[in-house]
């Protein structure tokens, strides 16, 4: 069974150079049905304006993982890290015993459409950390690819949490099937385009929650970019 989280429905944040979707309850926006799941606390669908961003800022115990839709993120931080995050690339920050970065468009033209998430750690204050790596379309066309995982290894960052995500691309009759682990919580999230699960059609940042269905059958696609977060059976993260 799906319990769905329609785009609309989420709350909204609108600061003139960020327009902002927040999936689970976030900042200003508070809804006590909506404080995440699982290990799941945060999903910000963030557009930023041209040359314009998030300030030096602190976080600590917490895992922050950027994914770029469109345009480039860049990204410096206090361990002297600096990089520029575009399609394709996956960022895992590691915030353990504190760390402070900033995330700015890279462009002075174009706008930088991505997704901040947030997952609770399962070991506090520890040194931070910093990865990212490229995951070609070719990887994800069709399929889905494990991109984050407790282990990590071959195009897959380790995480200090007991998840999976694995990020799929689809269009057209391209299908997949993905047999959820028993004992296990799965949470969707499509990040563009439209595609239907199980029969029923998602949109562009609808979500669900699923804590029974046995396999997910992906199919009827229309340019979609999907997230596929396989988590521990808790309904709300432990902070």
């Amino acid at each position: 069974m799906f319990d769905m989280r329609l785009a609309n429905a989420r709350g909204t944040a609108n600061h003139g150079w960020l327009k902002s979707h927040h999936t689970f309850s976030f900042a200003n926006y508070w809804d006590p049905k909506q404080v995440g799941f699982s290990d799941l606390l945060v999903i910000n669908d963030d557009n930023v304006a041209p040359a314009k961003g998030f300030g030096t800022h602190p976080h600590r115990n917490m895992e922050i993982i950027s994914y770029v839709l469109d345009g480039a993120l860049e990204h410096k931080d206090s361990m002297g890290t600096g990089s520029v995050i575009v399609p394709g690339d996956i960022q895992l920050m590691s915030a353990g015993s504190g760390i402070a970065h900033s995330e700015f468009n890279h462009s002075n033209q174009e706008q930088v459409h991505f997704l901040q998430i947030w997952v609770v750690p399962n070991q506090s204050n520890t040194s931070p950390s910093y990865q990212q790596i490229n995951i070609a379309a070719e990887d994800k066309r069709g399929k889905l690819h494990l991109m984050i995982s407790p282990q990590g290894g071959e195009k897959t960052l380790a995480i200090k949490q007991d998840i999976n995500i694995y990020a799929g691309l689809f269009d057209g009759e391209e299908s997949a099937e993905y047999n959820i682990p028993e004992n296990r919580y799965t949470y969707i999230h499509v990040a563009k385009g439209r595609i239907q699960i199980n029969g029923q059609m998602f949109n562009a940042g609808d979500a669900a929650r699923i804590r029974e269905t046995a396999t997910l059958k992906l199919s009827d696609a229309d340019k979609a970019e999907i997230l596929i977060f396989d988590m521990r059976p808790n309904e709300v993260p432990s902070m």
